[in-house]
């Protein structure tokens, strides 16, 4: 049975010192693509290694770090400290950024991607 992969929204690098975006996800407002741009560049810049914003096969949006072998300046800890620290104050920009993805390019209807109370939208 074939694995789904995932789909990278955005991710920095701070070995390259680059910053991608999937441009499959263009339709997002500026304000919302800056926001994510700034949260993955200060992620890299503060712990170092590569940080990516990837949403699984379920649509739910995850972040993936990965470090060279001989990086021994990578903050671990700090790394998930971060992470913690933007799923709580980034909370609903994220959760948005997951229902986007769920409706737009799974085609699920409102009332199947978990939100109480949105029946009357669909």
């Amino acid at each position: 049975m074939e694995q789904q992969k995932s789909v990278v929204l955005c991710g920095a690098n701070s070995y390259e010192q680059k910053y991608y975006f999937n441009q499959d996800f263009s339709s997002l407002p500026e304000e919302i693509r800056k926001e994510l741009q700034v949260m993955c560049v200060l992620f890299t810049e503060d712990v170092g290694g590569v940080l990516t914003l990837e949403y699984d096969e379920n649509g739910n949006l995850e972040f993936k770090v990965s470090v060279e072998d001989q990086d021994y300046l990578f903050d671990e800890i700090g790394s998930e400290l971060n992470i913690r620290r933007y799923q709580k104050e980034k909370r609903e920009l994220l959760e948005a950024l997951e229902l986007y993805y769920k409706v737009i390019f799974l085609g699920l209807p409102l009332k199947e991607t978990g939100r109480p109370g949105r029946e009357e939208d669909d």
